[in-house]
């Protein structure tokens, strides 16, 4: 629940990506860390401290009059330790998404750090030692995108340039296949192609090194949105089994009573609310029947390979004279076993 405060928005009307996602810190109390994000360092050290804090921004929007305000306090997001380990990256990766073609764009700002004042964008993040990141130095004067794999940093790429600390800047990244454009304050400065095993998706973040003490706001993204497995799951058993009517996969969401919907039949219900059999299926692992004219519907819990009930399949077919409680469970079995033999945990379903 707390996620959807921090998440206010998704529209479909882009044609080239498809979803825009604004990340939107004035939900959360100043000094605490938002919800739908998990804090990890590349490197040594530890973890980066992460909070919302209120600040004074420039609008985005052009004033109006000569005597409007230039800058307004906002909510936005802050690094605020200071490891000064050389070798210490803190990230702070958003979990809920998976992002492949996209273009992100951020106000940040860096406010102190005698090691290093740095602040940057991951993204088609692996794990915390996998990734592709941009970052922007106010103390070298750099402008630089690299990769890290298995830890160890890529060759740079980009530009030297004045990053004034304490002054706010934007930072766009756009990734399309393995091609990756970066900007800063309106002006392309990064333009390459990673043709040696290419990230093609991942998680994004906000990224800082060593001791800087760096400010985030106003971050947008702009994405094509990815497929779940569980839609292809869905797609793939209708065809192999035709008596099947409907087939749609239920998923725990924020507030466990509340499933969701995470793959139909139909796309347009995607995300609908599950009822109590879809709830009894994945928290109880129980089983539910139910019967109208001219088919019968099974709810039965999809279980990881551990035999944990980590899903919900609502298995709707025709049915036949003399159709019974029994021969409609016999009849589900072999499509639920089929399905469970093609994911091993919940996040294969998801991601």
């Amino acid at each position: 629940m707390q996620n959807q405060l921090l998440l206010a928005t998704i529209l479909l009307s882009f044609p080239t990506f498809g979803a825009e996602k604004k990340f939107d810190f004035s939900e959360v109390r100043e000094n605490q860390t938002p919800p739908g994000f998990r804090s990890i360092v590349n490197g040594q050290g530890a973890p980066g401290d992460w909070k919302v804090i209120l600040d004074e921004v420039p609008p985005l929007m052009p004033r109006l009059t000569a005597q409007a305000s230039v800058l307004t306090k906002q909510s936005v997001l802050a690094q605020l330790a200071q490891d000064s380990t050389d070798e210490h990256f803190p990230i702070f990766i958003y979990e809920d998404e998976v992002f492949g073609d996209f273009t992100l764009t951020t106000r940040f700002k860096t406010v102190r750090g005698s090691a290093e004042q740095m602040a940057g964008i991951a993204f088609r993040i692996q794990n915390e030692t996998n990734y592709y990141v941009v970052r922007a130095s106010s103390l070298g004067n750099t402008f630089k995108f690299y990769r890290v794999v298995n830890g160890l940093r890529g060759v740079p790429v980009g530009v030297d340039i004045k990053i004034p600390s304490g002054a706010w800047h934007e930072m766009s990244v756009e990734c399309k296949d393995n091609q990756i454009r970066a900007s800063l304050d309106g002006k392309e400065l990064i333009n390459l192609t990673d043709k040696v095993d290419p990230l093609k998706s991942g998680k994004i973040g906000f990224w800082t090194k060593s001791d800087s003490v760096s400010y985030f706001t106003d971050t947008k993204i702009v994405y094509t949105p990815r497929e779940p497995p569980a839609q292809g799951l869905v797609r793939d058993t209708l065809k192999k089994y035709p008596h099947l009517l409907d087939l749609k996969i239920y998923v725990p969401a924020d507030n466990p009573k509340a499933p969701r919907l995470l793959a139909c039949k139909d796309e347009k219900d995607l995300g609908q609310p599950g009822g109590k059999e879809e709830e009894g299926a994945i928290g109880e692992g129980a089983i539910f029947y139910g019967k109208t004219k001219g088919s019968v519907s099974v709810v039965m819990p999809l279980r990881d390979h551990n035999g944990d009930s980590i899903a919900a399949a609502l298995i709707k077919m025709k049915s036949f004279p003399g159709q019974t409680e029994q021969n409609a469970l016999a009849r589900a079995q072999p499509v639920i076993r089929d399905m469970q033999g093609q994911f091993q945990t919940l996040q294969d379903l998801l991601q």
